[in-house]
């Protein structure tokens, strides 16, 4: 049953052009607006994720920026620690002697006299250690005599060893806490390493007068041979 409201409403619109263009001006701002406010909506979202993205942003590079800070002071502390390290071994140089033991014993090795000497040279920027046996003529090339040499490469104190046995490998250095010993571990080696080649280093500080020496050279099949030697000042 049709409502009496209902079929007024249509005759009116049927029988009125203004009324049907007023309906028709109606629905088409009812669509705009709904338009508007999808717009509106769409750019709200659109503007809480640029807000979400430069949050985010400013969060990663705050990060990197304090990452970047700690590695810059890791690096400062660590090159520190290499200066220190270098600054004691400039404090053994000079002329030693004293005598070799070695662990396995070695035929010939063992109680032999030694001398060494360490030299700082290049401006303070590197020292020269070399070896040999004090009972020996001093002649490098018929007799035993390895060059060492220990200088500070970026934050590291680095050791390079010549050795007689045709190879040189490096080594990097730390100071022990009680700053009384510098202890070198293997890095790489370049040359021929069929008749094995050092390994690692320890230098200990008794007193102005006093040192001990620590080398550990691996034989082939990676046998290590430990040699100490205690040293007392000449010059």
């Amino acid at each position: 049953m049709r409502s009496p409201r209902m079929e007024s409403l249509k005759s009116s619109l049927k029988s009125s052009p203004n009324s049907r263009m007023k309906c028709t001006y109606l629905l088409a701002a009812g669509v705009l607006a709904v338009g508007l406010m999808s717009i509106a909506i769409a750019a709200f979202g659109q503007a809480e994720n640029q807000k979400s993205d430069t949050y985010n942003s400013a969060i990663t590079q705050n990060s990197e920026a304090q990452m970047s800070d700690m590695h810059k002071v890791e690096s400062s502390k660590a090159q520190a620690d290499a200066e220190k390290s270098f600054d004691e071994m400039k404090t053994i140089a000079g002329v030693w002697q004293g005598r070799v033991t070695a662990d396995p014993p070695q035929l010939g090795m063992d109680n032999k006299p030694m001398q060494v000497s360490l030299h700082v040279t290049s401006r303070g920027h590197a020292i020269v250690h070399e070896m040999r046996e004090a009972d020996k003529p001093d002649d490098p090339s018929h007799y035993d005599h390895p060059v060492t040499m220990f200088y500070v490469d970026n934050d590291r104190l680095l050791l390079t060893h010549y050795c007689d046995a045709g190879n040189r490998p490096r080594m990097a250095g730390k100071l022990s806490p009680d700053g009384k010993q510098v202890e070198f571990n293997f890095l790489d080696v370049a040359g021929s390493t069929k008749y094995g080649h050092m390994q690692h280093a320890l230098f200990t500080v008794i007193d102005a007068n006093h040192h001990t020496e620590d080398w550990t050279y691996l034989m082939p099949g990676d046998k290590p041979v430990h040699a100490h030697m205690d040293l007392t000042r000449t010059k």
